[in-house]
């Protein structure tokens, strides 16, 4: 298991971790700890709020330095794939023309598009999210990388090779199952926090993954471990929307 969550933080984040051998055995439960570089981020992220609280820093730097906070933990691995992605989806291009610019290493001027306004959208919606609302944001980056986890070890895959396919081949049988205990324990724990805010933001996770498999399936063929790190992104950024767009009403 401590070689499971090692690989878990290795491969997923920037955190420096013991090197442990890679291997089927050691690899298996792995994705099972993929939400803890979640909770870690949130943890992280709360300190940090403490801190320039403390620092009586203003709105604008606050909101950068938890904008970028998520991408220097996990080094840009699910900003990648979102980039990739949104490269590949806006190339109009057939099917197979699109797998190929998802493993191509240039960038495209649609991902450069793209990440900047996702960045800016981020930045904006940080800048009006206060202490007491972060606990959404926390708990949403364990939940979608649940998603994502579990996308990876049921869904279609686009190729037999790549990131994801590696992933779902080394896990055990059971992994699906826990990280579906892992999700209903999430989604509890949002209720928990707020019975309305909570239940919206798990169902607004919900709905991106539905429209995550969709879009997979329908362009692609299946799902990467690029599609997969979009989704990350796309799920985070319209949960923390939500919370911002219905604070005032609900909180």
């Amino acid at each position: 298991m401590f070689k499971s969550i090692i690989i878990a933080f290795s491969t997923y984040s920037k955190i420096p971790v013991p090197r442990v051998e890679w291997n089927k055995k050691s690899m298996k439960y792995s994705l099972c700890f993929f939400p803890l570089v979640g909770a870690v981020t949130g943890v992280i992220g709360y300190l940090l709020l403490y801190a320039m609280e403390f620092l009586k820093f203003r709105n604008i730097l606050k909101a950068a330095l938890l904008a970028v906070l998520p991408v220097v933990i996990n080094g840009g691995i699910h900003m990648d794939g979102f980039l990739d992605t949104v490269d590949a989806k806006s190339s109009y291009k057939p099917m197979e023309e699109k797998l190929k610019i998802l493993k191509d290493p240039n960038t495209g001027a649609f991902a450069v598009i793209y990440g900047i306004v996702y960045m800016i959208a981020v930045f904006g919606l940080f800048s009006e999210i206060e202490k007491s609302e972060y606990i959404f944001i926390a708990v949403s980056y364990i939940y979608s990388r649940i998603l994502s986890g579990i996308s990876v070890v049921t869904f279609k895959k686009a190729r037999k090779d790549g990131m994801a396919a590696a992933s779902a081949n080394s896990a055990d049988k059971n992994v699906k199952w826990i990280m579906i205990l892992e999700l209903i324990l999430c989604i509890c724990g949002f209720i928990y926090l707020n019975p309305v805010m909570g239940s919206i933001c798990a169902l607004i996770g919900l709905l991106c993954f539905l429209y995550y498999r969709n879009m997979a399936y329908r362009l692609f063929g299946g799902i990467t471990g690029d599609i997969a790190g979009y989704f990350l992104q796309v799920c985070e950024l319209c949960i923390l929307a939500a919370v911002v767009i219905l604070k005032g009403l609900i909180l």
